[in-house]
């Protein structure tokens, strides 16, 4: 018996039912024919994209095979399996594109190594006329030493820039922000109480477990992490509407 994990989820990220609902509405009023999930995981937003605009077919791409067999079953489920495909492969110098919608969100390191790479990738990907949905990290203030060192290995201020930074570099790439939202601290509590929930009753229930005392140190340095991110790391969904080649 394993730890069970991520079976509370519906998102892999902090994105609520209300905020999911109105991007998938704003992202689909240009009637996109083709969609492109990049690290789609399950592939749960492209899906709702895909059930809210019946013309469109979508390509997800990652590296999990558990997440893209659930993304199979749900698009079964859901009568979505002919218009949907998810395959396991790097997203790295894709082939799959130009697309009319670019789903990005978490995974613009699957791109390339610094944002404005990947942003530039993004652009290569979308058609003019489309849209790119761009899920990134930044910081909401400058973290300190102290919270660095209790964030992620190696976790350091370049990680990530401020929203305004982000912003323009967005605008580098050839991009014009349509929309700017952030992740609310109640998203971000309920992803992370839920990426944790499942294996947090388990340790309860099965202390002398064998695997227990390893699960054990590895919730507790996640949750250590996300207590000390927590209001200094952002969330931003920035909608954007790639600038016509002259």
């Amino acid at each position: 018996m394993t730890p069970p994990h991520r079976t509370r989820l519906t998102f892999h990220g902090p994105l609520s039912e209300a905020r999911a609902g109105a991007l998938v509405q704003r992202l689909t009023r240009h009637r996109p024919t083709t969609v492109l999930d990049i690290g789609c995981g399950t592939g749960e937003l492209m899906l709702r994209v895909l059930t809210a605009a019946p013309a469109a077919t979508g390509t997800g791409i990652d590296l999990n095979a558990d997440d893209l067999a659930r993304g199979r079953e749900a698009a079964e489920n859901r009568g979505l399996a002919s218009r949907t495909r998810l395959v396991e492969e790097s997203a790295t110098g894709t082939a799959h594109g130009p697309a009319d919608l670019v789903l990005c969100v978490g995974s613009s390191q699957a791109l390339g190594d610094r944002l404005p790479e990947a942003l530039r990738e993004l652009r290569r990907l979308v058609t003019d006329g489309g849209r790119v949905l761009l899920g990134e990290g930044f910081w909401q203030r400058t973290p300190t030493p102290a919270e660095l060192s209790r964030m992620w290995p190696d976790a350091a201020v370049t990680d990530h820039p401020d929203l305004a930074t982000l912003t323009g570099l967005a605008i580098d790439a050839g991009f014009r922000p349509e929309w700017t939202e952030t992740a609310s601290l109640d998203e971000w509590e309920e992803f992370e109480s839920g990426y944790l929930a499942d294996t947090e009753v388990w340790l309860a229930e099965h202390p002398g477990h064998p695997l227990a005392a390893r699960t054990r140190e590895r919730v507790d340095r996640h949750r250590a992490g996300w207590l000390t991110y927590r209001g200094v790391l952002g969330l931003a969904y920035l909608t954007l509407v790639p600038v016509a080649d002259r």
